[in-house]
C-alpha cells in the first residue's frame, strides 16, 4: 500500500530508554518520509517542568507539521481524520499508557492496566489499517530497569511491555535507540 506521496505505507516502532534520542530520530524519519506530517503529542503538562519539555518539543518540530494534542483515545481521534497525511508520528506510547492507566479506578490491577492499554493499542492499529499514512510510534523500553516497588508501577511496566511487544509484532520496522544511535531489530 502506498501513502499520498507514493511512499510505501509502513508501521515503524522506535523503542529506547529515556534520553536515548527516540523523538529526534522519529522526527528525522518523518521528515524523510513525507511533507504532510501529523504529529500526535500525548503528554499532559501536569507541572512546570513537563510544560517546559512540551514547549521544547514544539519548538523542535517543523512549523508546517500539523500537531494534535491527544491524551486518550488516540486511535479513535485519528480514524479518518488523517487521510491527507504522508506520516503520522505518535510521540509517545509511553505517556499514552500512563494516561490510560492513571484514568483507571484505584487500586489498579495489572490485568486492568493491560486490558485498558490493549484496547487503546487495538484502536491505534485499527486507525493505522484504515488510513493511507505510514506511522511512526515512539515508546520507552521499560523492561531493562528495576522492578517497580509498588503495584501501580509494576502494572504500568507490564502493560506497556506487552503493548510494545504487540506493536513490535505488527510493525514492519522496529528500531532500538541507544545513545542517539538506531539499532535495527526488525525490517
Amino acid at each position: 500500500m502506498t501513502g499520498p506521496a507514493g511512499a510505501s505505507k509502513r508501521l515503524t516502532l522506535i523503542l529506547g530508554g529515556a534520553r536515548s534520542g527516540k523523538s529526534a530520530y522519529a522526527q528525522q524519519l518523518a521528515q524523510e518520509r513525507g511533507q504532510a506530517v501529523v504529529y500526535v503529542a500525548t503528554a499532559q503538562p501536569g507541572d512546570e517542568e513537563m510544560a517546559a519539555r512540551i514547549a521544547a518539543h514544539r519548538q523542535a518540530r517543523p512549523a508546517h507539521w500539523q500537531t494534535l494534542e491527544i491524551s486518550l483515545g488516540v486511535g479513535e481521534a485519528l480514524r479518518g481524520s488523517s487521510d491527507d497525511a504522508d506520516v503520522i508520528l505518535l510521540d509517545c506510547l509511553t505517556l499514552l499508557a500512563s494516561n490510560v492507566i492513571l484514568a483507571l479506578p484505584e487500586p489498579t490491577t495489572t490485568e486492568a492496566a493491560e486490558m485498558a492499554l490493549a484496547q487503546e493499542v487495538d484502536s491505534l492499529l485499527a486507525a493505522y489499517a484504515a488510513g493511507t499514512a505510514g506511522w511512526i510510534v515512539v515508546s520507552n523500553e521499560v523492561g531493562l530497569g528495576l522492578v517497580p516497588p509498588n503495584l501501580l508501577g509494576r502494572a504500568y511496566r507490564d502493560a506497556l511491555g506487552r503493548a510494545n511487544q504487540r506493536l513490535a509484532q505488527t510493525a514492519d520496522e522496529v528500531l532500538f535507540m541507544i545513545s542517539g544511535l538506531p539499532l535495527r531489530l526488525k525490517g
